[in-house]
């Protein structure tokens, strides 16, 4: 990872998080990173992320919560069960001196269990492919009540997955083999 600048404030991220092929890591392109914080910027209900409380569900090397706090969030929860992805994370949070507005938890994210903090109003689901966690991921996160009501989630996939029960969605948008599903969280 490649960071510009010395706090995670106002960083120009470069080369996030390498991943790691044998743990099964591919994180998300510096394209597509790029491409989905402009729909945000620009969606209908203007830029979530600025004063966002954000929940990184399947975060592997962190690359997608770090970019949020390089753009005015102002804390993310990063959730990751991979002990070489959270080695990745810990090192890239760290780098970014983003200690004090991170915390990583080794959980499922299919299993999240109760919160007991304040929701979170930006949510990026990256699973694995092609695995139905995505579903099963919101559902623990709703029976939770991990997500405030308007939350985004910006789900990333191999396919255009439709809305679960309590969500609506916004858009799809297909960049290679990954899709881009914006939803919004109307419990």
């Amino acid at each position: 990872m490649r960071i510009i600048g010395g706090s995670h404030r106002g960083l120009v991220l470069a080369d996030v998080g390498t991943g790691d092929v044998a743990a099964q890591l591919r994180p998300t392109s510096d394209r597509v990173r790029e491409s989905l914080f402009n729909l945000l910027r620009h969606g209908p209900s203007g830029d979530p992320v600025p004063g966002a409380r954000v929940l990184d569900l399947f975060a592997g090397t962190g690359a997608l919560g770090l970019e949020a706090l390089s753009r005015g969030a102002t804390h993310v929860t990063f959730v990751e069960d991979g002990a070489p992805a959270r080695a990745l994370l810990r090192r890239n949070i760290e780098r970014m001196q983003a200690m004090g507005v991170t915390r990583v938890w080794r959980r499922d994210a299919t299993r999240l269990g109760e919160n007991r903090g304040t929701p979170y109003t930006l949510v990026f689901l990256d699973p694995p492919y092609g695995r139905g966690l995505g579903p099963r991921a919101l559902a623990s996160a709703v029976a939770g009540r991990w997500l405030a009501p308007g939350a985004v989630v910006v789900w990333e996939e191999n396919a255009p997955q439709p809305p679960p029960e309590g969500f609506a969605s916004r858009y799809s948008r297909r960049y290679g083999d990954t899709w881009l599903t914006l939803l919004d969280y109307t419990p």
